[in-house]
């Protein structure tokens, strides 16, 4: 028995969910994108259109919003970024030393080879953000495709399936469902790296309530919250300078 239709330019009824599968009903996918996004299902190269930014935002139009992601630990934007930028790049947004240290290890004796421009390693472990669509894993969102683009209808899934009480945002349980959600079989790394990412976005910007908010979310796609927080954050110092 189907249980659940959405209508598609007023035509056609597309099943939803079905009443046998108890699981589709559960993660109910986000069908009211399309009256907010239009052609959510369509990978956008530069900019994050969602629910409550439709139109994108204010994004590098050069750049993938992948590599936006990226740019605030390129500090001399040089396309490479180092293991200190990465320490540095953290430090800056909040984080605390050992999350800072452990960050330099996982980012980059996990992505950088595969980003290098040849086959010989670099005992440096640079990234090069020119190939950073390489360092996709399994496991995760679908919000980033293959090349780097975002996909506003994978990410608007995420709080369609496990935002339940529609509050615009996730605990750290619905996240967590959310990473069990997306496992796929015999992807070891693609599980621990989808954990560690959603669980330190978690602690340096889920609110007072305790809640990762859409929003938030989309500046961590495309980076922008990356450069807001650490604006804040000098602000911040500055102020306690100036009382001192």
């Amino acid at each position: 028995m189907v249980t659940s239709t959405a209508q598609m330019n007023g035509k056609q009824e597309i099943v939803t969910s079905i009443r046998e599968v108890p699981i589709t009903q559960q993660r109910e996918p986000a069908v009211y994108l399309e009256k907010k996004v239009k052609n959510p299902g369509l990978p956008r190269a530069n900019c994050c259109p969602t629910v409550d930014t439709p139109d994108g935002g204010d994004n590098p139009s050069q750049r993938t919003v992948l590599q936006q992601h990226c740019d605030f630990w390129d500090e001399d934007k040089d396309g490479i970024i180092y293991p200190m930028d990465t320490y540095r790049g953290f430090r800056k947004i909040g984080a605390p030393v050992w999350m800072s240290f452990l960050a330099i290890f996982f980012i980059h004796g996990s992505f950088s080879y595969w980003t290098l421009p040849g086959w010989i390693p670099d005992p440096t472990f640079p990234i090069y953000t020119a190939r950073i669509h390489k360092t996709k894993h399994g496991s995760d969102s679908n919000s980033y495709d293959t090349e780097g683009r975002f996909v506003p209808l994978s990410f608007e899934n995420q709080f369609s399936k496990y935002d339940k009480d529609n509050k615009g945002g996730l605990t750290l349980g619905e996240i967590w469902q959310m990473t069990e959600g997306n496992r796929l079989i015999f992807d070891p790394t693609g599980w621990t790296a989808e954990k560690l990412e959603w669980l330190v976005s978690y602690y340096l910007f889920a609110d007072d309530d305790k809640v990762l908010r859409r929003e938030t979310l989309r500046g961590i796609f495309d980076g922008s919250i990356f450069f807001e927080r650490a604006r804040a954050l000098e602000q911040k110092k500055r102020k306690v300078k100036k009382i001192a």
